[in-house]
């Protein structure tokens, strides 16, 4: 009896262990969520899922981010909004986001030469968080 009582601990012991991995591995995978989750998580609640945003305070992230890209100081400026700045994810998964957000959204209308943003761009230009924005946006898109 003893042993039966001991081997049924040692079960219960081991299907424990195993949830605990199992549940640790999928917070991990959670934890890497996709461009597109991303977005939908710290993005879509301004910009909307489909990204159409709410100018002129919240523009839109559909076409003419694309057209952008072709000024040097825009292609910072996806991470430097301070929603971008200040998202609760890494300078890698962001990058990502944005990367998607201009494949996604802006396909049309990126240059032919476009090179995805790197995780080393984006990380220098998110340790600049721009104050204003639109005053950015306006100054060095609407002056190109």
């Amino acid at each position: 009896y003893i042993q039966i009582l001991y081997r049924q601990s040692q079960m219960r012991a081991e299907f424990f262990f195993s949830l605990i991995l199992l549940i640790l591995s999928l917070s991990e995978t959670a934890s890497a969520a996709s461009p597109q989750i991303n977005y939908l998580l710290y993005c879509s609640g301004c910009h909307t899922p489909n990204g159409q945003g709410s100018p002129p305070n919240v523009p839109t992230l559909r076409g003419e981010l694309g057209e952008m890209m072709v000024v040097k100081e825009m292609r910072g400026y996806l991470a430097r909004v301070p929603g971008s700045a200040q998202a609760p994810i890494d300078d890698a998964e962001l990058t990502d986001v944005i990367n998607w957000i201009l494949q996604e959204f802006n396909s049309e209308t990126l240059p032919k030469s476009f090179i995805d943003l790197t995780v080393e761009e984006v990380a220098r230009a998110r340790s600049t968080i721009l104050a204003d924005p639109n005053k950015y946006r306006e100054t060095f898109w609407r002056a190109y």
